[in-house]
């Protein structure tokens, strides 16, 4: 099942102080980088014969599964924690017709809901990315950044439930195996301060995340305590010799109005992290001004309207009759 995902911008950024491209992964179908693995996973879905999918979600993984579902005509049920989705990701689940089921909880209880609904009715399917075909589409990624550009020496992602650095560093790893390419870039993991047990497991050199009872973070897609994918994470986090740098929801709020107001680019919070994580990188010394980096952005800015509007704007409100006169005072003033 395919809406031509894929085959995202490769954008390059000219004011944040070094070599750095932007994977704008907001330009697939439902305007998030799971459309990738969706397609795969609903398609293995179909040839099975399953009628109805199911997944957990923060938001983007409910509005990919529904709108793959649709195309497949299949039903969708969606888990969400009450109260902790963003508006318009919730608003794309209900336009592509999921039965939506609210829990009063959050994410990682979601998805306990689905690992038992997956155990104990063969059914339904589940598309979680405990689901190992989710991580196929998402790896290919690093093949289309490969096409673009070759290797990048550094690749920076965004981490929730952990299967996307996994997945992209798998395909780089493939690559290789293959032989069309001879290295993997390091890969290195951004998390948001209220929800970072597999990033401070890295930087206090622990072989075991202490995971987050209640995440919080103004990044929603990435608030998630339990992530389930944590050890494939450190495993190519490590196995590149890449790192993980923790970021404040002040540093992403920032990242998100710098990247829209300096390069035109609109993100979600949580991609919004990426560049967050960058600039912090760049000031600590892990990465330079040299390198060629890729950051990955997850997800548009119109996922999350609420984000959008916190970033402020002058705004007037005139006569018709007074708009010139404004506008002509305005320039005469400068900014």
């Amino acid at each position: 099942m395919s809406l031509e995902e894929g085959n995202t911008p490769l954008i390059k950024t000219s004011t944040f102080g070094g070599n750095f491209l932007a994977k704008f992964e907001g330009a697939n179908p439902t305007g998030s980088f799971k459309d990738r693995g969706m397609s795969v996973a609903v398609s293995n879905a179909s040839n099975l014969g399953y009628r109805a999918v199911m997944a957990a979600s923060t938001g983007n993984t409910a509005a990919s599964a529904a709108a793959y579902a649709a195309r497949a005509g299949m039903r969708s049920f969606i888990i969400l924690p009450k109260g902790k989705i963003a508006l318009g990701k919730l608003a794309q689940s209900v336009l592509y017709g999921a039965e939506v089921i609210e829990v009063e909880g959050n994410f990682d209880e979601g998805l306990e809901a689905v690992l038992n609904v997956h155990k104990t009715n063969g059914t339904v399917y589940p598309l979680n990315s405990f689901n190992p075909w989710r991580l196929e589409g998402q790896k290919t990624l690093a093949f289309e950044v490969v096409e673009s550009v070759g290797v990048p020496d550094t690749v920076v992602v965004p981490v929730g439930n952990a299967g996307n650095i996994y997945a992209i560093w798998k395909g780089f790893v493939e690559l290789t195996q293959v032989g069309l390419t001879e290295r993997v870039p390091r890969m290195i993991g951004v998390q948001a301060e209220g929800a970072s047990p597999i990033a401070r497991a890295v930087l206090e050199g622990r072989e075991i995340p202490e995971f987050t009872e209640s995440p919080e973070t103004i990044a929603s897609a990435i608030r998630i305590g339990k992530p389930v994918n944590w050890p494939r994470a450190m495993r190519a986090i490590r196995e590149s010799n890449g790192t993980a740098v923790v970021v404040t929801d002040e540093e992403i709020l920032l990242a998100q109005t710098e990247m829209a107001r300096r390069e035109g680019l609109g993100v979600e919070p949580a991609s919004a992290a990426t560049l967050a994580g960058y600039v912090k990188l760049l000031k600590l010394g892990v990465v330079s001004k040299e390198e060629l980096v890729v950051g990955v952005f997850t997800g548009h800015s119109l996922k999350d309207p609420d984000s959008m509007m916190r970033a402020g704007t002058r705004r007037f409100l005139v006569p018709p009759s007074e708009v010139l006169k404004l506008v002509e005072g305005e320039l005469r003033v400068g900014r």
